[in-house]
């Protein structure tokens, strides 16, 4: 299995996970089901489905709940982990939904797969540090007339844009634990203070993150924090790439102007 990016300096998706399990209710379960059903915007029923980087497998779960075959896999053994954990606890013994562990950078891998109806790839693709290698092989799982969706970091340029939190990360991810916990609690204060001086209501906030991803968004800090390796990429230039690679048609968009992560799904033209 190739290794996607240094060992040394890669963030731990799947330890940050395991914690998030401990949390997961019915309700953000349910959460994940209506998000998934809103972005793809089709009826599972008896369709096949990959997850491709399942992390905390909650999407994995979604999609089975809502009647697919799934494949979930995940470069980190953690994630794997916690995945197998979710399907245990919701789908023991259930031969619809395989989980296992793998990269979308390795093409032996990749071989051993079928193509699927819905290839689902959130937030993934950008941290395996061969962002459009991960993009175009993702991409090469959907079958004719099947469905891509995927969410890529938006690249934003100037002091406060990608550049810099590719260094930010890199420091993050080799920063001993005292320093990124300062981080983590500067940086959280910082942007709950912001929400106060600019009249929002950072509960209702942290509450409406969870209804529209079903995910905690402390989770998700540190993810957004600690998330190296990092790349990101215009809505022009994801456009650009899908297209001119494999010509499909973009059925729809959720742009993110800023350093978010922008949605995109695509569809397959039947041959």
């Amino acid at each position: 299995m190739p290794n996607e990016a240094k060992e040394d300096l890669r963030f731990g998706f799947g330890e940050n996970w395991a914690r998030y399990l401990e949390i997961v209710s019915q309700e953000r379960i349910e959460e994940a089901v209506n998000s998934l059903q809103k972005l793809l915007g089709q009826d599972l029923q008896g369709k096949t489905f990959i997850d491709i980087g399942s992390g905390s497998g909650l999407f994995s779960l979604a999609a089975r709940k809502l009647g697919a075959t799934v494949h979930s896999f995940d470069f980190d053994p953690h994630s794997v982990a916690c995945t197998a954990e979710l399907k245990r606890r919701f789908f023991p013994d259930d031969a619809t939904w395989q989980v296992e562990r793998g990269s979308i950078l390795d093409k032996e891998y990749l071989k051993r797969l079928r193509q699927f109806d819905i290839v689902y790839s959130w937030g993934v693709l950008h941290h395996t540090g061969d962002m459009w290698g991960a993009i175009r092989n993702a991409a090469s799982l959907v079958q004719p007339g099947g469905t891509f969706a995927i969410g890529i970091y938006n690249f934003k340029g100037g002091r406060r844009g990608t550049i810099t939190w590719q260094k930010l990360k890199h420091w993050y991810c080799a920063a001993p634990k005292w320093q990124k916990a300062t981080w983590e609690y500067t940086y959280i204060a910082w942007n709950l203070l912001y929400l106060l001086l600019v009249g929002r209501n950072p509960v209702t906030m942290i509450r409406e993150y969870k209804t529209k991803r079903g995910m905690s968004w402390f989770r998700d800090v540190t993810d957004w924090l600690g998330g190296y390796p990092y790349e990101a990429a215009t809505p022009g230039e994801i456009l650009e790439f899908v297209r001119n690679q494999f010509g499909f048609v973009l059925v729809k968009q959720n742009i993110n102007c800023d350093l978010g992560v922008s949605e995109f799904v695509f569809g397959s033209l039947r041959r």
